[in-house]
């Protein structure tokens, strides 16, 4: 299964940019999307922005990820 996730670009050099996804940092290469800027939320997969998303988007997009994520610590936790 693959999975890309929406991230938040935080700086650009060159055809890189450094994304940050939940406070966690990477790299990201723009090779597939030279006309994202700072600030812009892209796709990332596999160490590419595959597309630039809409803020809106994006923030919910991640919402749901933490949602999930909340959702499993609890279930996990009624298992112990």
């Amino acid at each position: 299964m693959c999975l890309a996730v929406p991230a938040r670009i935080k700086l650009i050099h060159n055809s890189t940019a450094t994304v940050e996804i939940s406070g966690v940092i990477y790299e990201a290469s723009l090779m597939l999307t030279p006309e994202a800027k700072i600030g812009d939320y892209v796709i990332l997969h596999a160490g590419f922005a595959i597309q630039i998303l809409d803020q809106k988007e994006a923030e919910e997009t991640l919402k749901l990820f933490e949602d999930i994520n909340q959702a499993t610590k609890e279930a996990l936790g009624k298992r112990r």
